[in-house]
Formats: structure tokens, sequence, C-alpha cells
């Protein structure tokens, strides 16, 4: 869709978007020579069915005579590919179609001269305008164009990488000089409007120290979409394995041994295909505190081609999860004596761990007396201890006797 704005030009934009042809598919009536001669009861008379395959073959061997010039075994199926109806020829987009995000966008822009003289110093301009931003893809106004002659035309290619949704608007401007020397400013906007080829969605489930993934990519597309990647990035300290066929292979795809992977068909109108990964924190300590503490788990990079081989790619938004609650202070019992003898003390090695990022302390740590076991145990050592206080994301050890 163009908008030109009023007056009197010499000049004027034709925008032709540059995309691959489509095959040329033809769904005649064809049939097999036989089927003209066999019916259901062929069989049942001994004599026809005798003389069956010399009729066939002669009738044949007639139809593709190169010298009958009537065209008769036109509809005939001299090939079993025949059947599928592909003439061998390609069709030349007849509109300007879909663009989807992640593709290029391409696009063949000629301007012409219709006026019965020249123009010159023409200084032509093609920008690209989303809601968001404005992008130069033409500028030639430090090598203007001489001179456009009468009827005769300036042809240039530009390309965009679309990687926005919704709509856009293509700013051609022209800035010449008119046969009687007068200076004239041309724009003209074309309007499109980009959609999403696939919607990704997603569910995580988390089972004690590990994370499940899942991955649900939907094709929206009128073509199919044969997705050559799928690759997840996660998180720092995490590490992600992608789950199939009851095999484990990293995310990266890097190990799997295969030089060429064959891509897996996204049908289109909806057609689906589903990911699994697992995914584990891979950093102790400190790191493995923040990973808990952050719903980040990481993101998914697609890549596709359509029936004749033009890419797309994408990049998803981070995926959340939900963040483990984690305790500012733990205390653990790291040893206790694997004998204990009635009446005699015995030391247990106890180690408190600050997971914050900031010091906390000092600390009191005693036994408790409200314990359900207390009944079963008598303290007789030390009741209470002082402790220092912990640096951010340190540990002390201690024992109690």
């Amino acid at each position: 869709m163009s908008t030109t704005p009023q007056g009197i030009h010499s000049l004027a934009f034709r925008v032709m978007r540059l995309c691959k042809p489509s095959f040329h598919v033809e769904p005649p009536f064809r049939l097999d020579p036989s089927d003209l001669f066999v019916g259901e009861d062929i069989f049942d008379d001994p004599l026809a069915a005798s003389n069956l395959s010399s009729l066939l073959s002669s009738h044949v061997n007639k139809s593709t005579d190169s010298s009958d010039m009537t065209f008769a075994n036109r509809f005939l199926l001299h090939h079993p590919s025949d059947a599928m109806g592909f003439s061998g020829l390609l069709v030349l987009p007849q509109s300007f179609g879909a663009i989807y995000l992640g593709e290029t966008f391409c696009s063949y822009i000629s301007i012409n001269n219709s006026s019965n003289f020249e123009v010159k110093d023409v200084i032509i301009k093609a920008e690209i305008q989303t809601e968001r931003e404005r992008i130069l893809l033409l500028d030639t106004s430090k090598s203007p164009v001489g001179t456009i002659h009468a009827g005769g035309h300036y042809d240039f290619i530009v390309e965009h990488d679309v990687k926005e949704l919704g709509a856009y608007t293509m700013v051609c401007t022209a800035l010449y000089n008119d046969g009687d020397g007068e200076r004239k400013y041309l724009p003209q906007f074309f309007k499109f409007v980009v959609a999403n080829p696939l919607s990704v969605r997603t569910k995580v489930r988390t089972v004690k120290e590990t994370t499940y993934l899942e991955a649900c990519i939907e094709n929206h597309t009128k073509s199919n979409l044969y997705v050559d990647q799928v690759e997840f990035e996660p998180a720092p300290y995490w590490t992600a394995k992608i789950l199939k066929a009851d095999e484990l292979y990293p995310a990266d795809n890097l190990s799997t041994g295969e030089i060429v992977k064959p891509p897996i068909i996204v049908r289109s109108g909806g057609g689906i295909h589903n990911y699994l990964y697992q995914m584990k924190i891979s950093s102790p300590g400190s790191e493995q505190v923040k990973a808990k503490r952050s719903s980040i788990l990481g993101k998914l990079q697609i890549s596709w081609r359509t029936n004749l081989g033009e890419p797309g790619r994408l990049q998803t938004q981070q995926i959340l999860g939900t963040p483990s609650s984690c305790k500012e202070i733990e205390l653990q019992v790291l040893g206790i004596p694997s004998l204990i003898i009635l009446d005699k003390p015995f030391s247990v090695h106890l180690n408190l761990t600050n997971h914050t990022d900031r010091e906390l302390g000092p600390f009191e740590v005693w036994l408790s007396k409200n314990s359900a076991h207390e009944k079963f145990v008598m303290f007789n050592g030390l009741q209470t201890m002082a402790l220092p206080a912990v640096e951010a994301f340190g540990s002390t050890d201690f024992h109690l006797v």
C-alpha cells in the first residue's frame, strides 16, 4: 500500500518485494492407459484377459509417438512423479505477500521519470520506519544521480532484517531539479505489517535439584517451516541438556556426532513440535544461591527455512521459572561420632553458613530445651556459644561437646 502527496511531479517511486518464486502445481485429471481398458469384469472373459497385455502395449506405443501432434497423450502418466502435478515451472509472486518477524525484507525500488524532459541532481533516500525507530537504507546525498532522462528510470535494491512486530512504513524521498529548473521534493510512503511466524509456549517444573523446561513451537504461517536449529542458551550458573528419544544431548547440540542434521518439519497452519530440557545449577556455593534466587532460566535461539530455502531466525525473551526460597543462615551438622558411649562426652562438628551478600552476626548458638527429644538426651556440657560475624557467602565451623 502506498500514498503519494498532492502535486504534480515528474518522478514516481515503484516498490516491488523481492522474494523467491513458488512451485507451479497443476492438478489436472491424469490417468494410466490401463484404466481405459481394464474394468472390474475384465478377467471374467478368458479371451480378453489373454490379449490384455498386447492391447495395452500397442496403445502405449501409439500414445508415446513423437509424431502425434494432437497431444492426445498429454493426460497420461508417463512417470509416477506426474501424479504429483509438478509442471517444472516456477511462479513469480502475484502480491506483496506476508512478511514475518525474523526474515530479511528485500525490496526492488524503481524511480521513474514519466515526464517529457529530463530531471537532474536527484538525491534519493529510502528509510524503514517502525514504532520505535527509523532506519536509513539508502542515501545518495554524497553522490546524487546526475540525470534521469524522459521515460527513464533509476533502480536499486534495499534489504532490512525484520526484528519488530507491527506496522512498518517504507519512506522513499527524492529531491531533484525539474525541467524548468525548479527544485522539488517528492516523498512517498509504502506501508506493510509484520506478523509473528511462530509462537513459543513454555512450561517449567522443578523436581528436587533438577528443573525441566518444556518448549512448544507452533507454526502460524501458511507454509511449512524447516527448523534447522533450536538452541537453548542457559542463564549464568545453569547447564542444560536436551532430552530426546531416551538419550541426553548437550543443549548446544555439539556432541551428537552428526555432520548434517535433517531439519525438523513444522507443518503450516498450526503445526507444533515439542522440546524438553533438563537443567541443573552448575556452580556450587554462593553462585548456586544466586541462581536459585533468580527466576531467569535462559532463552531460545530458533532458525528455520521455508520451502525454497529462505532463512529466518528468532530469539525469545528470557524464559522465567520460579525462584527457590533460600534461607539467609544455614546450620549443618558435619560430623557425629559413629559410636557414642553412655555418660561420656562426645563432640559434634557443626557448620554455620551465610547465604546473603552481606555480613551477618555475631551469633549465639545454644542447645534448644524445647526439643521433643529432650527426654532422651541430657546435655551436661556447654549450653551456649558465642560466634563472631560471618562475611557474605562465608561460613564458620565449630564444635559442641
